[in-house]
Formats: C-alpha cells, structure tokens, sequence
C-alpha cells in the first residue's frame, strides 16, 4: 500500500460534519459515499474520510445531490464518486466485495400505466442502468437499488445479483453533475432471513478489511490508467 491511500492523502481536513471533502487517489479527485457509520470500519478509516448521505434512495439522493452542487460551486467537483458500503444476496459469496456492473430501481413500478416495471414514466431512460468503469481483478455482479431490506422469499422478484438502498440514487445525482460513478458492495447477508440488526452487521468487520483492498486497487488502477472502461 502506497501512502495515497492513507488520510493524509486528503486534499484538506473535513472541518464540520456533512461536508464532502474529495480524496485525492491515483492523482484523481474521489469522493467515497456510504450511507451508515456501521460501514465505515478501521480499515477504511485508514483510507479516506466518507461522505456520509443516510440509509435509502431517498436520503441518498438529497444529500448526494447537494454536496457535488456545494462542491461544483467551489470549483472542486470531483472525477470519480465512489459508492460503498454492504450489499444483500443470497446468490453471491457472503463477505466478498463485488464491483456493480449496472444498477436498476426495484421501488419504481408504474406498470399499471403501462411502463415497463423500473422504468421512471418520462424519463427515457431503461430500468437498467450500466455502470462501465471496471477495476482490474474485483469480481463483478448487477446491483438492485431501494427502500425495502430483501429477506429470504423477497429475493424472488429481485432479478439482480445483490440488493442495496443507496446506489441507484448516487447514479441519478452523479449522472446529473457529469461524474462516473463506481459502486463497491460487499456482501453482508441474504443466505439466511434476516431477523435483527445484528443479523446485519455480524461481519461488517470482515467486509471493511476487503473494502479497503479494494479501495487500494482501486486507487493503483486509477494511478497506472488501467481504470477499464
């Protein structure tokens, strides 16, 4: 690990909570996003200083959204957001960290009206949306995105590889603002139901030290170019 990965690598300290301050990785501006402190470990503290937007789209896409218009107004818009945090599957292997290759909406149904379900009405944009940056040698899988905790038979009508609560709304807001948008979810539950808290956060501890390698290759393939996409 080089000491860009560390938080004396931040372009300035975060003085006041809430307030989004990028990361300088690979010579890149990044603004690591996560949505529970729960999520941010010790490993990951090493790394950088998260901006911390709340659990759910809804949350997720207000405070995402006025913090790259505070930062744009300062001239300090950065060239990467990247979400993190945990994600649900009962497919995936439980404590490894997966790169979503697309996210989709799985709380918007207007099908009634005769839009196909996840499709937003007039918004021209499909139910799934890709997300093609690629870090070398992180697996890959496609994300669901909203405000329900998927438990057991509930993993019936999800069509996607993981479930989170956040991702899908941090798209929106960085599609808004022009900045690519990586999403790094490790898995934290799903392969039994889900009946406390704990049941959650039991190896959060695990997916920290993993999220941290990632975030340290996602730096290296940032400095050396090879950030695919």
């Amino acid at each position: 690990m080089t000491n860009h990965h560390t938080h004396d690598s931040r372009d300035e300290a975060v003085s006041e909570p809430g307030v989004a301050e990028p990361t300088r990785l690979g010579n890149h501006s990044v603004l690591f996003v996560m949505a529970a402190d729960a999520e941010y470990g010790p490993h990951l503290m090493k790394r950088f200083t998260p901006f911390m937007t709340g659990v759910g789209p809804v949350e997720a896409a207000v405070e995402l959204t006025a913090a790259l218009a505070e930062l744009e107004a300062r001239g300090r818009r950065p060239d990467l957001v990247v979400s993190l945090g945990s994600a649900g599957s009962r497919a995936l292997e439980q404590t490894a960290v997966y790169q979503a290759t697309s996210v989709s909406y799985r709380d918007m149904d207007a099908s009634p009206l005769g839009f196909e379900k996840g499709v937003t009405p007039f918004l021209d944009l499909p139910a799934t949306l890709s997300l093609p940056l690629r870090i070398p040698g992180i697996r890959e899988a496609t994300l669901s995105t909203g405000a329900d905790i998927v438990s057991g038979a509930a993993y019936d009508a999800i069509a996607a590889d993981m479930v989170d609560m956040e991702s899908y709304a941090c798209l929106r807001a960085c599609t808004r603002f022009s900045v690519p948008l990586v999403v790094l979810r490790g898995i934290s539950d799903g392969k039994a139901e889900l009946h406390h808290v704990d049941d959650w956060t039991e190896y959060l501890h695990v997916i920290d030290e993993k999220l941290a390698a990632a975030v340290d290759r996602l730096g290296e393939a940032l400095g050396e170019g090879l950030l695919k996409t």
